[in-house]
């Protein structure tokens, strides 16, 4: 396993990361924290972990500035900003397209709470470079009118006692008429998946989903 700090430069922000690259990587998903989390989430990581032992490489990256995150702790404004937020993912999107240690890799998204609905409009923004989108406990239904135009393939992995976020992904589900996607359900699982097991199974899914999409797809330049 290869690991490196890296700094994703764009316009407005200088945003760190954490790459992890398999030996022969089938590709590299891009994660999209949620609400008030950072690339240090461990729920992310792990997950990522998982993913890296599945062949897939992994880069996890903060989504605002260290000046932003302080402002955000106050006033939890710029969480939810998924339009900044997409510009930050499709700023990655394509420096991962672009840097040498990745050009050339199919690119997918991981997109957990408000990070799910920013990872959804960026992939319609790079319909040429996002092979495939994961959502764990997402709110894909904050990102708009952009559902109806990703054409990645979408797996949203919601837990069987999160009925509202469940009924959220459910209503997106249906509004997604241009991607391949499925709904599934985590028996016992709650928002965050801390029940025994649930995050196993939510890294299960997303290997699974990643290993038959996300590999064989061409990324455009």
């Amino acid at each position: 396993m290869n690991t490196a700090e890296v700094t994703i430069e764009l316009a407005d922000a200088a945003l760190p990361g954490d790459l992890a690259l398999p030996d022969q990587p089938g590709g590299v998903v891009l994660f999209a924290h949620g609400s008030g989390s950072s690339r240090l989430s461990p729920r992310n990581r792990a997950v990522a972990a998982g993913l890296n032992r599945a062949g897939i490489g992994t880069l996890l990256i903060d989504l605002l500035t260290a000046e932003e995150d302080e402002r955000d702790a106050v006033t939890a404004e710029l969480r939810f900003d998924i339009g900044l937020l997409t510009r930050r993912l499709a700023g990655a999107i394509d420096w991962i397209a672009a840097a040498p240690p990745t050009t050339g890799f199919p690119i997918g998204l991981f997109g957990a709470s408000t990070g799910a609905a920013a990872a959804l409009a960026a992939a319609a923004e790079r319909p040429g470079r996002v092979g495939a989108v994961v959502s764990r406990g997402g709110r894909p239904d904050l990102a708009g009118d952009a559902l109806r135009r990703v054409a990645a393939p979408v797996l949203l992995i919601v837990g069987a006692r999160d009925p509202e976020v469940l009924r959220l992904n459910d209503d997106a589900a249906g509004r997604m008429h241009g991607a391949v996607h499925r709904l599934e359900v985590v028996p016992h699982a709650s928002h965050l998946f801390e029940e025994p097991g649930t995050l196993e199974q939510v890294t299960d899914m997303a290997a699974r989903w990643f290993d038959r999409y996300l590999t064989q797809h061409a990324p455009v330049s």
